[in-house]
């Protein structure tokens, strides 16, 4: 018979960070629909600023609180608590950016800012998932306001083709996703990523046919979360998405989602499969060869078409692949017994560096960007350093970072993923990582010699105010990682993988 929970079995109040966004995104619906004019939805953005804001307090205050809530579906603990900062970041990034965008692009709406923060608690429930049902309502909570967002700019072909594919293979990767949770759970009897971890032993211990369903069920996990955070060969619908999405939209998505979808990954495999092992006392978990292998070919592809293209949305996209395979090269580690607890707080270093630098690059993207969608191609940054040299300087920050150069958070991201990975044992990987940084750097700097040593009149039409605030905090967020990590190395220090003593 069914039993209605108690309040205390469903300890809200540990939620409440995640809630208090969704309730916030709700309570905003009402207001803007009764209360907002319609030529002053600016007023509903700066409202969803605030919600964050809010958010970002709680989460602040409940940092060091740990437990789970929802009858154990949901925990809270500091891998949830530092992912909460990424997320909401993203999101507040994401609005500043979006105040006069949506004003220039014509689509001023309100329900633009209301999607926006639906998607991100959908991100934030999914770095709480301590079941595996519950990863897939927060990945539907995630991905379909991203979906109308990536066509919100309508009746432009580009972005409607951007939400379709965005659908069309966020559905195909959903029911790759679906069928996994059904062969764990048929492997173990369970949903719940705590019992999960307690039954592997007995599992590999027998062998046989349960063990081939737990196998065959991470994998079909891994692909369906691969598609999410776009890595190879999932990743097929990233460029084209980001090119043809608002680029407020595309922002809040490359790190946003990446975020979401890793917190996740790191759940399953790290967190309740660490000891999924093909022959019992092996050390390390029957996963990570095969991550390794897709982060490997995620670095090469990402970093080797990115020379080719001319778009900086499209340059950016496969950039964001690329991040893609460094964050995995830390999932891959934590497959090694003794290594998952460092590679996990090297995992959450990378999102916060990356969060701040592409966050940041894409805004000087926007700030170039016309009112009809186009400048966009790199031609359009020749000569920026004469006409903004404010802005030209921000993004010689950004693409320093995302090269891995010392003193920017991208290399001390970089830095804790190599550490991890080396700790781990994979050494081929870190040399591809260490290989493939260096070939980043081609397609970085020229955007930087495009800016300062090519002569032209490059134009900044959407460096408005929201806009350089956005990139101007970005850029400090990026210096002080980089010159002050201890920041950062603090808040991670406290992250230990901690399936096996939750309730």
């Amino acid at each position: 018979m069914f039993q209605i929970p108690s309040f205390e079995s469903l300890n809200v109040g540990l939620a409440l960070p995640a809630i208090s966004l969704a309730f916030g995104a709700c309570v905003l619906l009402l207001l803007d629909l009764f209360f907002v004019p319609k030529d002053r939805k600016e007023i509903t953005g700066y409202l969803a600023l605030v919600g964050v804001a809010v958010s970002f307090v709680i989460n602040l205050l409940t940092f060091n609180q740990s437990g789970t809530a929802f009858m154990g579906m949901f925990v809270a603990d500091t891998f949830s608590n530092f992912l909460n900062i990424v997320i909401l970041g993203s999101a507040f990034f994401g609005i500043l950016l979006s105040l006069d965008y949506v004003k220039r692009a014509g689509i001023e709406r309100g329900e633009y800012y209301i999607l926006l923060l639906i998607s991100a608690s959908g991100m934030m429930f999914m770095g709480s998932s301590n079941d595996l049902v519950m990863v897939f309502i927060a990945l539907e909570l995630l991905s379909i306001p991203l979906y109308v967002l990536a066509a919100f700019r309508t009746p432009e072909v580009r972005s409607e083709e951007a939400g379709m594919k965005y659908f069309i293979l966020g559905a195909f990767s959903s029911a790759f996703l679906v069928y996994g949770v059904a062969l764990v759970y048929g492997a173990t009897g369970t949903t719940n990523l705590s019992a999960i971890f307690n039954s592997v032993g007995a599992i590999v211990d027998a062998g046989g046919s349960a063990l081939f369903l737990l196998v065959a069920g991470t994998g079909l996990v891994l692909v369906g979360l691969g598609f999410k955070v776009a890595v190879v060969p999932f990743h097929m619908w990233t460029p084209d998405v980001y090119e043809g999405a608002p680029t407020p939209v595309t922002a809040f998505m490359s790190v946003g989602a990446k975020a979401g979808g890793f917190a996740a990954l790191l759940r399953i495999l790290a967190f309740a499969l660490p000891t999924v092992a093909l022959t019992q006392g092996d050390l390390v978990a029957a996963w990570q060869q095969t991550t390794w292998v897709i982060a490997a070919l995620t670095l090469i592809l990402g970093n080797l078409v990115a020379i080719a293209q001319t778009n900086i949305k499209r340059l950016l996209a496969y950039s964001s692949i690329a991040h893609a395979g460094y964050i995995l090269m830390a999932v891959a580690a934590a497959g090694t017994a003794g290594v998952t607890n460092e590679a996990t707080q090297a995992a959450l270093i990378y999102l916060l560096a990356y969060m701040f630098t592409n966050l940041g690059a894409f805004g000087v993207a926007l700030a170039v960007e016309r009112d009809d969608g186009t400048g966009t191609n790199l031609e359009d940054f020749v000569g920026l350093a004469r006409s903004r040299p404010g802005l030209a300087l921000m993004m010689v920050i950004f693409m320093l970072s995302l090269t891995g150069i010392p003193l920017t958070s991208g290399f001390i991201g970089k830095w804790f993923v190599f550490k991890a990975t080396l700790d781990a044992g994979l050494v081929v990987l870190a040399i591809i990582g260490v290989l493939t940084s260096v070939v980043s750097a081609f397609y970085y700097v020229r955007v930087i010699v495009n800016m300062y040593l090519r002569e032209g009149d490059a134009e900044a039409p959407g460096a408005t105010r929201a806009v350089n605030w956005a990139v101007y905090l970005a850029a400090a967020g990026t210096i002080i990682l980089g010159v002050f990590p201890f920041i950062v190395t603090n808040l991670s220090s406290a992250v230990t993988v901690a399936a096996n003593i939750l309730p």
